[in-house]
């Protein structure tokens, strides 16, 4: 068996803080597709449906990722075809010393989305109790 597609995803939140502003977000690692099953839209639908369930399940704001400045077809992929955009440049982020850009992508609103983040995080502490 290959694996085509690995992906490392993270959801970051503030599930234990009593702080109402805390903010959940998402944050890709690692996407990778193998050479031969590349240009197929893999990596497209893969990214969408780990939005799909950043936002269904744990109500992110956004998610972001970092991408090498010399990765072109990733810069293509997360921009042109799934609306990231650039928020700043991580120095030598990568262990070669090579920067990385850090690419963010907002899900909704920021106020509607805050609002159902409260409550679903209301409930969670209420369930713990």
């Amino acid at each position: 068996m290959r694996v085509i597609v690995p992906i490392l995803m993270l959801v970051h939140g503030r599930e234990d803080s009593d702080d109402e502003d805390a903010i959940t977000h998402g944050h890709i690692t690692s996407l990778a597709v193998l050479r031969s099953h590349r240009k197929m839209g893999i990596a497209t639908k893969l990214m969408k449906q780990a939005q799909r369930v950043m936002v269904g399940k744990y109500s992110a704001q956004h998610v972001s990722l970092h991408v090498r400045r010399s990765n072109r077809a990733a810069l293509a992929l997360y921009v042109e075809t799934l609306g990231f955009t650039q928020y700043d440049i991580e120095k030598g982020y990568y262990a070669d010393k090579e920067d990385a850009f850090a690419m963010r992508l907002k899900f909704v609103d920021d106020e509607e989305q805050k609002e159902d983040q409260k409550a679903v995080m209301k409930k969670r502490r209420t369930k713990r109790r």
